[in-house]
């Protein structure tokens, strides 16, 4: 069985791009604030010559290490949520709320809700793709952040539910995604994370908002969701507190039945009981055999050992 591989999303940064990096040490509440509070100030401050160079450099050591469907390592992106969110009506990024998000995991001052979310005006993510496209000729993915996961990385002050707002966010998200696929990015794929934290609200309405992102979306684009349990503000932090990914169990057969074509889910750093995967009939499963948290590099029999037993 030939298996295709691709990158989730997030690649690190080199260090002429002075923006917050994964990779870099620190306490665990001061990298993951750093990570995910925003100011003004450093919205721009790159120029546009180092984030294509950046860019470039990330998609091309995917392909150097033989990864079929490379991303492009949203270089361009501060972190994956709110680099979206500043092209969104109703998030306003001058007012500041203390929140915390991940369900305990994280605290961080986050942008405010405080009017209807809509589109801001002209796409952006098609221009992102187009350039990082051009880079390769292999199909480039592009990563969208989820309705649900932007409610936890944003403070409410506007909307009486978050079932409401999500719903809000996904029609401005299918905005987006519709520009992406008239670009010619053929796989698009949408991050929720909180998934497998709130697994009631993803069930309740998140699921429902998953497949509105991707409404319209041409058949032959492979519409794609990612759900990892968390990662930490730092390599080899050991006491994140990570979501339970019994949680998958939970939530497998109701994504089996929308519309989505590939799951995303982790594997290396929590060792799922891979008879999850017995849950999945019509979605094919990207399998995290990686542990990117962890400084050790794998040993490819040990990869190869469990990509044999999941198969």
């Amino acid at each position: 069985m030939a298996i295709s591989t691709t990158c989730i999303g997030a690649y690190p940064k080199p260090d002429y791009i002075e923006i917050g990096n994964f990779a870099e040490t620190g306490e665990q509440d001061d990298s993951v604030t750093r990570a995910f509070t925003y100011t003004q100030d450093n919205a721009d401050k790159v120029p546009e010559e180092l984030l294509t160079r950046a860019t470039l450099e990330a998609i091309q050591d995917q392909i150097d290490c033989g990864i079929d469907i490379p991303t492009d390592g949203e270089q361009r992106r501060e972190n994956y949520i709110h680099y979206h969110c500043r092209h969104l009506d109703g998030i306003d990024f001058g007012n500041l709320s203390n929140k915390v998000h991940r369900c305990g995991a994280a605290v961080a001052d986050l942008p405010t809700i405080s009017a209807r979310i809509e589109p801001a005006g002209d796409h952006f993510l098609d221009r992102d793709f187009q350039l990082a496209q051009d880079c390769s000729d292999r199909p480039i993915k592009i990563t969208v952040p989820g309705p649900l996961s932007i409610i936890d990385t944003t403070v409410n002050a506007y909307y009486r539910s978050e079932r409401d707002l999500a719903f809000d966010l996904a029609d401005a998200l299918n905005f987006e995604i519709r520009a992406l696929a008239d670009a010619g990015c053929r796989y698009i794929q949408v991050d929720e994370p909180l998934f497998v934290r709130k697994v009631d609200d993803a069930l309740s309405f998140g699921i429902e908002c998953l497949d509105r992102c991707f409404d319209g979306v041409p058949e032959d684009v492979t519409r794609v969701m990612h759900m990892c349990c968390g990662y930490p503000g730092h390599i080899d932090d050991e006491d994140y507190l990570k979501a339970d990914a019994q949680c998958y169990f939970q939530l497998a057969s109701a994504i089996d039945k929308t519309g989505i074509q590939q799951v995303s889910i982790e594997d290396a750093h929590c060792l799922n009981d891979l008879k999850l995967l017995e849950n999945f009939d019509d979605t094919a499963v990207i399998l995290g055999v990686v542990a990117i948290a962890n400084s050790r590099i794998e040993r490819i029999e040990n990869i190869q050992q469990r990509l044999e037993l999941a198969l």
